[in-house]
């Protein structure tokens, strides 16, 4: 217990966490106070303009969907033949699509939480998977580089233990600033839609699917914080961490994607690591491909296909859990000195 405590009193007293929680807070104000000088409480004509262009907007969908039917059963007039329509009707059936237009959606200016805060909130989950990663790095790196963990080891002369209480402090840590931060965030917003736009259809659904986008975002925080301590530990200093991550992006996600589309590899972006991050807090994301429809003839093909948040997240775990025992097993015969 005491050795935790006084991790956290380390952990505390950095002078980069300090500085991170600043830009944090500062990124947060920033934001918040953009949003509410570009928006403004709807006046009573705005809000029935933008109702009747809502309604003809869906009564659009609806027309081209029963052209489509009329094209497919041979009665859509001449007149009309000249209209593109997908050779499956039921996907631009308005039935099925995830959400019909409504007036929120023609109020320029008027900031609408339950249509942005989806969005405002992939933009704090990367701001914390940011945060998260660099303290990890700079955590463990600064006290391996400066001989704080030697000293430390002096005292409680267990590798393991010492290591694994860093690494527990520091995921206990980010969390619960993630937590409150999250809080605070979707608070202010909140506050904002209430009082200067809208608040929107704030229905079960709508917290069913913000909460889920929160949780996964958690978790990747959390493991974003686990591979910048695990690659920190690994190369002895913080900029190991940050250089890993700087050529894994530039020789990776950006030379090989490249490299795949010249040899025109099939399915090139399930070898991405930023497409499983897409696809786990997405739930499910969609990627084009030519090849997949090479074969397909004269035959309809869209030529995409599909990553799931069960898959994606099999190996953002099999990455961060492989990089952190990695560490564990270095740092227990490494010489420190």
């Amino acid at each position: 217990m005491n050795l935790v405590r006084a991790e956290l009193e380390r952990l505390s007293a950095r002078r980069f966490v300090q500085l991170m929680v600043v830009l944090l807070v500062l990124a947060f104000a920033v934001t918040a106070a953009t949003t509410l000088a570009g928006s403004h409480k709807p006046s009573a004509e705005e809000m029935n303009s933008a109702r009747a262009q809502a309604a003809e907007a869906r009564q659009g969908m609806e027309l081209a969907y029963q052209q489509c039917l009329a094209r497919q059963n041979g009665t859509l007039p001449q007149s009309e033949m000249g209209t593109f329509f997908p050779e499956e009707c039921a996907s631009i059936d308005p039935i099925r699509q995830d959400r019909l237009p409504i007036a929120a959606d023609f109020l320029p200016g008027v900031f609408s939480f339950a249509g942005q805060a989806q969005p405002l909130l992939y933009f704090l989950i990367a701001f914390l998977v940011l945060f998260g990663f660099l303290v990890g790095a700079s955590y463990i790196g600064a006290d391996l580089n400066s001989g704080g963990v030697v000293n430390l080891l002096l005292w409680r002369p267990r590798r393991l233990t010492v290591l694994a209480a860093k690494l527990g402090t520091l995921l206990v840590s980010v969390l619960a600033l993630s937590l409150l931060a999250s809080v605070a965030y979707l608070a202010t917003f909140w506050v904002i839609g209430q009082t200067a736009g809208l608040p929107g259809r704030l229905d079960g659904e709508f917290w069913r699917s913000l909460g889920a986008v929160h949780g996964r975002g958690l978790v990747l925080v959390l493991l974003a914080s686990a591979v910048g301590f695990a690659i920190a530990t690994l190369g002895r200093h913080t900029a190991a961490a940050l250089g890993a991550a700087a050529a894994y992006a530039v020789l990776w996600e950006l030379g090989g994607r490249l490299v795949l589309e010249i040899v025109d590899a099939r399915r090139p972006d399930q070898l991405m690591l930023s497409s499983h991050i897409a696809a786990w807090l997405s739930g499910r994301t969609e990627f084009f491909d030519s090849q997949i429809c090479a074969g397909s003839g004269t035959r309809y093909c869209e030529g995409f296909y599909t990553l799931t948040w069960a898959p994606a997240l099999l190996v953002l775990l099999a990455v961060a859990v492989g990089l952190t025992l990695a560490a564990f097993a270095v740092f227990r015969r490494r010489d420190l000195i």
